[in-house]
């Protein structure tokens, strides 16, 4: 008589959701007068979350989240409705962060498809990326390994459904050179929001964000990310190198002139249009240098 099966002994694999029970909240495609960016992640952006949550992982506390999450919110601006929603999460979600990583990913909506007129609706994964920085980096919340890798995969799913560019930050800052080889794999990445990550998260002054105090004293370590994306087929990703171009304008002035001019031999039209677009803002100064590249670049 045939022996039984052997039944493995590691649990299956929990099942993402289906997409269809996903929800998303309701966002307007631009804030009206009088209203405010926090208003995006109200009540319904808790209880989305919450719901989302608890498909992807069933005995996730939804009720339990729902009320700390709501305490103490009404106060707050949008990116620290972010950061206090990521540590409300981290009581909530498996203890290890490469665990609870798991549960975020298999929470996720489709990716966009789109890389204009996203509306803000996208803000919803504020608090995902508040969580990948603030708990991605020390080994102490991962059981003591690596959480590195789970936090880049994290970071990847989100950039591709809102934007990593904020979180992606406090890793360059700690282990620039890691994350810069990481970098260097995502920008031949077929989605353009990854791609456009990789130059829009290494900028030194990206509005909103934290400086990176090594690229703004040296920017070179970012050039050949700017160099590959400089031709990107997606104007999406253009406009970001045009603008982390002008942020080095304002701290190395002729280094930024320099590669313009390097770039503008053989440009295309598209590259010309970029190094005009970057240097927009000496020249409006009158920097008679920006003004004659910007000439040229016509």
């Amino acid at each position: 008589m045939p022996s039984a099966p052997q039944r493995s002994s590691r649990p299956a694999a929990p099942r993402r959701p289906d997409p269809a029970r996903l929800r998303l909240p309701a966002a307007p495609s631009a804030i009206a007068k009088g209203s405010s960016l926090a208003a995006l992640l109200d009540r319904e952006a808790v209880d989305c979350l919450a719901h989302n949550l608890g498909l992807a992982h069933p005995v996730f506390d939804a009720d339990g989240f729902r009320s700390a999450a709501r305490a103490g919110l009404a106060p707050l601006g949008i990116l620290q409705r972010g950061d206090h929603l990521a540590t409300v999460l981290r009581r909530f979600l498996p203890a290890e962060f490469e665990a609870a990583a798991e549960v975020l990913l298999r929470s996720l909506t489709p990716p966009l498809t789109a890389t204009a007129d996203l509306g803000l609706g996208v803000f919803f994964y504020l608090p995902h990326v508040c969580f990948a920085a603030k708990f991605g980096l020390d080994p102490a919340d991962n059981g003591g390994r690596d959480p590195f890798p789970a936090a880049m995969r994290l970071q990847y799913e989100l950039t591709r459904r809102f934007s990593a560019e904020f979180s992606i930050r406090p890793f360059l800052i700690a282990q620039p050179e890691r994350t810069l080889r990481q970098l260097e794999v995502w920008i031949r990445d077929p989605d353009p929001h990854v791609r456009r990550l990789c130059s829009e998260g290494t900028r030194p002054r990206l509005p909103w964000a934290r400086r990176i105090p090594a690229f703004v004293r040296d920017p070179r370590p970012v050039l050949p990310l700017l160099e590959a994306l400089r031709d990107d087929p997606e104007l999406y990703v253009r406009r970001s190198v045009a603008n982390h171009l002008g942020d080095i304008a304002k701290d190395h002035p002729d280094l930024a002139f320099e590669i313009c001019r390097q770039w503008l031999e053989g440009a295309a039209p598209e590259r010309r249009w970029l190094i005009r677009h970057a240097l927009r803002h000496p020249a409006k100064h009158g920097v008679a240098a920006a003004l004659k590249i910007r000439r040229l670049a016509r």
